[in-house]
């Protein structure tokens, strides 16, 4: 699922001046600056917020000569910018344009993550609930979600965190789940940013039911939300996984190891009950 949709921009040459800066921005989070030099220009991506980001830019281009690949993907740290291509105008004159969009998403592409690491199932110490979907399950958990987990929970149901991090994302403005391709749109989150770059991400929440803000930092087993039945979804449930940030604002979620009761749970099984320490 693609959480942030695509920007896509086209921009003509004869509306630009020699020395002049343009900025494309998109959902307060990232800017691509156009920095003009003669009929020459400098691409260069912008974070605008405190977090990690990964995102991809790609361009296409009549009379212009473009300095390396016609697609790059690269992390801005809080903050940072850095210079993605130049576009060298060959003479094209009133023929010249070109076109790009980009996508990005929260967290490091080259997060190293710890695999030794033990997670906190997510929910309330000494409660359990039954996994309906685990690693790899034909029914959704396969490509880019293969080690997801969905667990049964009510509408309601507490949800803590499984890590420790700062939140970096939340929606929950939404109430609506249905199964419709279009219905991930609607989907309450929570995307808590871990200290290896990774995301712990908490889906399907309920209305009004995240119960941190953007910039919280939030320890291990704390209260973090409540469960719910919005976006894509066909009954309520928690869809939690953690992620490494890819190209094109996608995420690939990595195989985690989580404490229980019972010990350590290297796969969690379709059918289990897992009781949280």
């Amino acid at each position: 699922m693609t959480k942030f949709g695509p920007a896509c921009l086209i921009f003509s040459l004869l509306s630009l001046l020699p020395g002049t800066a343009d900025a494309r921005c998109k959902d307060d989070w990232i800017c691509v600056d156009e920095i003009r030099k003669g009929r020459d220009v400098e691409l260069r991506a912008r974070n605008l917020r405190e977090f990690p980001i990964t995102y991809t830019l790609s361009i296409s281009a009549r009379n212009y000569a473009i300095d390396g690949p016609d697609t790059v993907t690269g992390t801005l740290g809080p903050g940072e910018s850095e210079h993605v291509m130049w576009l060298d105008n060959r003479g094209g004159g009133n023929r010249a344009y070109y076109r790009y969009r980009y996508e990005w998403t929260v967290g490091h592409m080259d997060a190293n993550h710890d695999d030794d690491h033990l997670y906190a199932l997510p929910y309330a110490s000494n409660r359990a609930y039954r996994v309906l979907q685990g690693y790899g399950s034909r029914f959704s958990h396969t490509g880019r979600e293969e080690f997801a987990v969905d667990f049964d929970m009510r509408v309601g149901t507490p949800v803590h965190a499984a890590r420790s991090g700062v939140v970096a994302r939340l929606e929950e403005s939404n109430s609506k789940g249905c199964w419709e391709d279009h219905c991930g749109q609607y989907a309450n989150y929570l995307v808590i940013l871990h200290t290896d770059g990774t995301t712990g991400e908490y889906y399907h929440l309920d209305h009004d039911g995240v119960l941190v803000e953007v910039g919280d930092s939030v320890a291990r087993g704390q209260k973090i939300a409540v469960s719910g039945n919005t976006g894509h979804t066909t009954m309520p449930h928690l869809h939690f996984a953690v992620y490494r940030a890819v190209e094109w604002g996608m995420t690939q979620s990595i195989a985690v190891r989580f404490q229980s009761e019972d010990g350590i749970i290297s796969r969690p099984r379709r059918g289990a009950r897992y009781q949280a320490q």
